[in-house]
């Protein structure tokens, strides 16, 4: 039945509506907003949408190595007490004191490198919705603080609510607030082309930094206690600094934590082109190679140390984490085969949130219930027993959120 005069009408009146809103949305993204982006406001890349199952995988994948993954290798190492895997897999577990890089050493850099790949998905979102800059520089400093607060709960010791203990730039998380803040600027203000010349300006001007500004009393500029990051932290943070042995460096190093996380903005944009698929894997891998290559030529002259955050490192460390996400890009998204990623994705929609789980609870002591006692039954292998149990408990508790679609988000 056609409608009548007045229900035409009506109808009529809700159209026009709908369309005066959506060019009102439209108005709200100033076209200077979208090209800094490059984000086509009409023909979006790639849906916004859409999830690219690889990046939450790749991330789970890293966070898999921090809340279980590392206890259950080491206690399969010691169970085992094969010298083959005590030779050549264990190293790779354990972080170098100082100067080169082994793959416990990537952990941290391709959590920085996934953030900086999901930001022009995320940023382009709430472009493409009409929201504006103000609103989004709100978004970007409310999640660092957020950030650095959780920073200072997990490594920190806030919650010992002793300021004689209390540390204030020392995390992983905070890293990612501080260098965050500052890609997110660098996308929202800056060209493609601009963002590449200062990503690569601020890596040369960090080794400038530290390889020509003398330290006072420091014996070189890239010793453990001569060198003038940590010159800074002790300058400005006093007895609130890191104080690990050999010290990690934060507040200058801020400037190379930003461009971990723009190299992954720059593997984001990628993976949001049109390019066709198998162009984007081929990419991905051949910068890989190329960073890698680079990464460790430069290390000669600037040596690769992670404590330090230093400019050869970054490249090295992004060369890598590019070949991972290439290779999950090509085998989850590319060849969709998607089942092998179900496990990581699991980890990965709540990263955060299992993070900081496992950093203020040790699982362990949930695991013991079902596994303390086999001790006796075990021996050489109680340590790999107690590790799995702690993880898979925690594994199910992340399942859990996931079927019900329980996602921690700042």
């Amino acid at each position: 039945m056609a409608p009548s005069g007045s229900g035409r009408l009506r109808l009529e009146n809700m159209v026009d509506r709908r369309r005066l809103a959506r060019m009102r949305a439209c108005r709200r993204v100033r076209p200077v907003e979208i090209q800094a982006m490059d984000v086509p406001v009409e023909q979006p890349e790639v849906p916004t949408q859409e999830r690219l199952m690889s990046l939450d995988a790749l991330r789970g994948f890293d966070m898999f190595w921090i809340i279980g993954g590392w206890g259950i290798f080491m206690g399969l190492g010691k169970g085992l007490n094969s010298p083959w895997f005590n030779q050549h897999i264990l190293p790779q577990l354990d972080h170098v004191r100082w100067e080169g890089f082994v793959a416990w050493d990537l952990i941290m850099p391709l959590f920085l490198f996934v953030v900086g790949a999901t930001m022009p998905f995320s940023f382009a979102k709430r472009l493409v919705e009409g929201q504006s800059k103000t609103r989004i520089y709100v978004h970007i400093f409310y999640r660092a603080a957020v950030l650095w607060v959780l920073g200072m709960i997990a490594q920190g010791r806030l919650l010992e609510y002793d300021l004689s203990r209390l540390q204030l730039y020392s995390n992983t998380l905070q890293a990612i607030a501080a260098g965050y803040v500052i890609a997110a600027i660098l996308m929202l203000n800056l060209s493609l082309r601009w963002r590449f010349i200062v990503t690569g300006g601020l890596l040369l001007l960090y080794w400038g930094l530290l390889a020509l500004v003398p330290v006072p009393g420091s014996d070189g500029h890239f010793t453990e206690q001569g060198n003038l990051a940590i010159y800074i932290d002790r300058l400005i943070l006093g007895h609130f600094q890191d104080g690990t042995n050999p010290p990690y460096t934060w507040i200058l190093s801020s400037m190379t934590f930003a461009t971990t996380i723009m190299i992954g903005t720059f593997a984001g944009r990628l993976l949001r082109s049109r390019q066709a698929a198998a162009r984007k894997v081929l990419i991905l891998l051949g910068s890989g190679i190329a960073c890698v290559a680079v990464g460790w030529v430069w290390g000669q002259v600037f040596p690769i140390i992670k404590h330090l955050w230093t400019s050869s490192m970054v490249v090295y460390a992004a060369g890598w984490s590019l070949l991972l996400l290439g290779l999950f890009y090509l085998v989850i998204d590319v060849l969709r085969l998607r089942f092998l990623a179900f496990f990581f994705v699991v980890i990965g929609m709540n990263a955060i949130a299992v993070y900081m789980a496992t950093h203020v609870f040790d699982f362990r002591h949930l695991g013991d219930i079902f596994v303390g006692n086999l001790a006796k039954w075990t021996g050489d292998w109680q340590d790999f027993i107690r590790a799995t149990a702690a993880f898979v408990i925690l594994w199910l508790i992340m399942f859990y959120m996931y079927r019900k679609k329980t996602f921690v988000k700042i």
